[in-house]
């Protein structure tokens, strides 16, 4: 995921069954979608990979990369495009051995420099910083200042994923920041014109 201007990035909802696929389908027709992380609690790997195969040949037939989050071991049975872990989850040098050369590997890094400069060295592809505003999607404990994007891009070649209650209204300070994606889940997906639309409204914010 390397890029000059900045993309998106959406963030499943918890609950990916139903009519979720056919609404993901909508989602990445829409507009250029850069990834899509898949992130389910609470259940085994072999639900979660029946969940997951669905919507990863959604993203293969939108060249939409699929990254799943928190779990190494089912990013390799998917054959996934690689795995987002958060500060609890592993080492990006061991999901970097699991996955291999070409697996896209993200890190969780809060509002922490000190974390951010750590996964670089250790082989990460992207540092996510976050939550830049209030999220319903998780409990969250750190809030950067959008400051930590400029830094980030003043020093450092690796791409910085923004994250964290992020919609259409709010989000240009964070493009302006330097952030090379946005990470975005419930702006779209309780989006009440639905998701294509609320894609359609970051396509033409990130068009600039």
């Amino acid at each position: 995921m390397t890029t000059n201007s900045c993309q998106l990035y959406l963030i499943s909802p918890l609950d990916v069954g139903g009519d979720f696929p056919a609404k993901l389908e909508e989602a990445l027709a829409a507009a250029p979608v850069a990834a899509f992380q898949f992130r389910v609690k609470g259940v085994d790997q072999h639900e979660a990979a029946r969940l997951a195969a669905p919507l990863q040949a959604i993203c293969a037939a939108q060249n939409t990369a699929f990254i799943v989050n928190d779990d190494m071991a089912l990013a390799k049975r998917l054959g996934a495009d690689g795995v987002h872990l958060g500060q609890g989850d592993g080492d990006p040098r061991e999901a970097r051995r699991l996955l291999g050369p070409d697996a896209q590997i993200g890190v969780t890094c809060h509002d922490s420099r000190h974390f951010a400069m750590e996964a670089g060295e250790a082989g990460a592809d992207y540092v996510a910083f976050g939550a830049f505003f209030p999220t319903t999607t998780k409990d969250v404990e750190h809030h950067p200042e959008p400051e930590i994007l400029t830094w980030w891009q003043g020093l450092f070649e690796l791409p910085c994923v923004a994250i964290g209650g992020i919609t259409p209204d709010n989000a240009q300070v964070l493009i302006d920041a330097g952030a090379d994606f946005l990470a975005v889940s419930s702006a779209v997906w309780a989006n009440p014109e639905g998701a294509a639309a609320a894609v359609l409204q970051f396509d033409k914010l990130l068009a600039g």
